[in-house]
């Protein structure tokens, strides 16, 4: 009787025991992906101090502008095929040498495609400002460097190995930060010059990606598998594309409409308003993995009220904190960003609202909606298109040009609710 009395009670412990087992591998997921994060926060801010102050304030803003434009053209390699490696790594990590493979014959395949974009971006965008050597430099630098880095990023925190992908994140952080500062120190400070420095930091971060952190599996080429999964690539390459447009389009738009010194500005501020998203980033990633195995863990409203909420003021106080001291400060960053120092509180709400539409797209990805997230995506970019020229034609005074962005991005927020959500209704796509 004794006996048969003890295990409802022994159930129930059981069951405590897994819940707090299971929630303890959570939080040490979680913590091992953040601090990642947290060094590459540290870095990243020390590669934008001296680049920042090394290049003239438009030589700056040429920069940011080729590399962003670099960021989105490089989602064209292997025609997004890193969206399978990673589902891959996710669900079935023993097919990783089979899809890395395919991911490198789609690579070489893309580079035509690639090249052909990147000349129409510099033709529309950059002929005017940025020689093409330098652009031409930092698309390589982007897509053909760092992006496979960031394959290596992915592949690891697909297999739940955040630790490792985070002391990765520090270390290709970190030789950016050394090349920033071996720029700083040399003789000619041009972005010419420059882009042969980021070339250089690019390429020891890929040799360390793929020596010391790729997982090792036997490469065998599977075309049947490949272009089973090649529609949904495209998606999301498309997607990709059109999600870098979208946020990144602001510094085009103010590179050719405003010039080469008020885009060197806004990319000062806008490079401060980015810092605030990598720790929300890291939250995101876990969130769409799990996503990926329970497509219904957002059903309910109070969960996505309160990430989003949360999201949002995460976002709000470190940005009002940077601004608290740069008030007081101006000079912390440095002489050229001292510039910019007085507009960064303008800004007060770009953060979080710009983070919450990057949020949501990804909740798309989760979901295996990559079709609709390309049209939402390109609808979002158009949208702001609209609104930043607006903006940029009729406001000639920087400070207020600064403080309309909160009404620009408050509009895409709730179009990219809207749109996101009215998605989420229907059923999630089997991955």
């Amino acid at each position: 009787m004794t006996q048969a009395s003890d295990m409802p009670q022994r159930r129930s412990f059981a069951r405590i025991g897994h819940f707090v087992a299971t929630r303890r591998k959570l939080v040490f997921d979680y913590f091992s992906a953040i601090s990642g994060a947290g060094g590459r926060l540290v870095f990243s801010l020390a590669y934008f101090i001296a680049l920042a102050n090394t290049l003239s304030i438009a030589e700056f803003g040429m920069f940011a502008t080729a590399s962003a434009a670099g960021i989105m053209l490089s989602r064209i390699l292997a025609f997004g095929f890193i969206s399978a490696l990673y589902r891959t790594a996710t669900i079935r990590p023993n097919l990783i040498g089979t899809f890395t493979a395919g991911f490198l014959l789609l690579g070489v395949l893309s580079l035509p495609f690639l090249a052909a974009a990147s000349y129409g971006v510099y033709l529309i965008f950059f002929a005017d400002t940025v020689p093409l050597p330098a652009f031409a430099a930092v698309v390589f630098a982007e897509a053909l460097l760092w992006r496979p880095v960031e394959v290596a990023l992915i592949v690891n925190n697909g297999l739940g190995k955040f630790g490792r992908a985070a002391v990765l994140a520090i270390l290709a952080t970190a030789l950016r930060a050394v090349g920033a500062i071996l720029f700083m120190l040399g003789a000619r400070h041009t972005i010419g010059v420059w882009s042969l420095f980021y070339i250089g930091a690019n390429a020891a971060s890929l040799v360390v990606a793929f020596v010391f952190f790729y997982p090792r599996q036997r490469l065998r080429l599977r075309a049947e598998l490949y272009f089973r999964r090649l529609a949904d690539s495209v998606y999301v390459a498309g997607s990709e594309v059109l999600f870098y447009l979208q946020m990144e389009f602001d510094k085009l738009l103010v590179l050719s409409i405003g010039g080469p010194h008020l885009a060197g500005i806004y990319a000062i501020i806008m490079r401060l308003v980015d810092l605030t998203a990598i720790p929300i980033r890291t939250f995101s990633m876990m969130l769409v993995q799990r996503m990926m195995r329970a497509p219904e863990l957002l059903s309910r409203l109070a969960v996505k009220s309160g990430i989003e909420g949360g999201v949002f003021l995460v976002s709000t106080l470190a940005l009002v904190s940077l601004g608290i001291v740069l008030h007081f400060f101006p000079n912390a960053l440095g002489r050229n960003v001292a510039e910019a120092a007085p507009l960064v509180a303008l800004a007060v709400c770009v953060p979080g609202l710009r983070n919450l539409v990057e949020y949501q797209a990804e909740l798309l990805f989760a979901r295996g909606q990559t079709a609709v997230r390309a049209i939402n995506l390109g609808l979002l970019a158009g949208l702001k298109a609209v609104l930043l020229t607006y903006v940029l034609t009729t406001i000639p005074d920087t400070a207020n040009l600064v403080l309309s962005l909160n009404i620009v991005f408050l509009l895409l927020y709730l179009a990219s609710m809207l749109l996101t959500y009215s998605a989420m209704r229907r059923p999630a796509k089997a991955i």
